[in-house]
């Protein structure tokens, strides 16, 4: 009985800590206020003003706004007489009927003190949208930028890096009122920051209404236009995959030869240099008296590869010595001991390096 007891205490605090997490983390995760009926003039109409987006998730225009709002809302986190907020349509529908709701977005300002709402008319863009609350709430609040991996060509610098023979350039041509590239911006910028370590793949954009030059002379006609410039054919190739990040990752994986993931962490298969792992199958396969021979083997490869192909295959001559001199138990143990480290805070320069070596171990464990 005493058993039942704890266990069905130790379960009930479980869960509270749980829930407790995921609601930290839900608070923390959003810098704009999800409101409802419960909350709605708790955080409305009382001593500060508010700018509600009245929005629904499957909205088009909704979606297309996210990113600017959440900007919106990241900046303005620490105005004291300010609060950006949102409210679901679709779950409360009886609070947006009663402001009048029915097309999405609709953006309204509440005045301090106020429940009467001004209906915003502006740009949907986060830049106008601060403007707007500046001037409503009486606020100076900046719109804050993250620093881009997106490399912003210009006239100047066009030729300098697309035409580089030594880098794989992807460029998207865009125009600033583009709607569709206001879109693709932040999933243009996850792939940016997924290469953002290779020193051989550039992801760059040109404001080709700007520029109109370089928008004629590569026949851009339209927004988003997308080439690739790989190393061995500068006069461009046009992108036609797909939009989503997994699409242009896949895309510079398969024409620059990479190995990321979504996250700009290096797959299984970086490192992996397919005539090494042949002889490194033979090696661990060959009797004692055997592997000497095949190890002369694999220095002899390692001397005819170039580039990264070379300084992988370093890595491979590294094991195979050690694996010579500690033992067929080697690989296993080295594997452990860099995993524990990658489980560990490090930087994504590190863990690419420890990953590589971890790679190109398993084919000797």
């Amino acid at each position: 009985m005493e058993r039942s007891q704890i266990w069905s205490r130790t379960i009930r605090f479980g869960a509270i800590a749980f829930a407790f997490a995921l609601l930290f983390v839900s608070a923390s995760a959003d810098d704009v206020v999800v409101l409802s009926e419960d909350n709605f003039e708790k955080e409305v109409g009382q001593d500060k003003g508010a700018l509600v987006e009245f929005y629904a998730p499957w909205c088009g225009h909704c979606k297309k706004l996210a990113p600017d709002y959440e900007k919106l809302g990241s900046s303005f986190k620490k105005a004291k007489s300010v609060v950006i907020g949102k409210v679901d349509c679709d779950e409360h529908k009886s609070l947006c009927s009663k402001y009048g709701v029915s097309g999405y977005p609709t953006i309204q300002w509440f005045p301090k003190g106020s429940l009467e709402p001004k209906k915003y008319e502006g740009p949907r863009n986060a830049e106008a949208l601060a403007e707007y609350v500046n001037t409503e709430g009486g606020t100076n609040v900046k719109i804050a930028t993250a620093p881009s991996n997106v490399v912003v060509l210009t006239d100047e610098t066009f030729n300098e890096v697309v035409l580089d023979e030594t880098k794989d350039v992807l460029v998207e041509f865009y125009a600033p009122w583009c709607g569709h590239c206001k879109s693709l911006a932040p999933i243009y910028e996850k792939v940016a920051t997924a290469f953002k370590l290779e020193g051989d793949v550039v992801i760059a954009n040109l404001d080709a209404d700007k520029y109109r030059d370089f928008a004629e002379k590569y026949g851009v006609s339209g927004f988003p236009t997308l080439k690739f410039f790989p190393k061995n054919n500068k006069a461009g190739d046009a992108y036609e995959g797909g939009r989503d990040l997994d699409d242009f990752v896949a895309f510079i994986n398969e024409k620059s030869g990479t190995n990321r993931d979504g996250n700009g962490q290096l797959t299984s298969k970086a490192g992996i240099v397919e005539s090494l792992d042949t002889l490194v199958k033979e090696f661990v396969a060959a009797g004692d008296a055997e592997k000497k021979a095949v190890f002369t083997k694999i220095e002899e490869e390692v001397s005819k590869l170039k580039g990264s192909d070379s300084r992988h295959g370093k890595i491979y001559l590294k094991a195979t010595k050690n694996y010579l001199e500690k033992g067929s138990d080697y690989a296993k143990n080295e594997i452990q001991r860099l995993q524990r480290i990658l489980e560990k805070s490090i930087s994504p320069s590190k863990a690419d390096e420890l990953t590589l070596k971890k790679n190109i171990l398993s084919t000797y464990a």
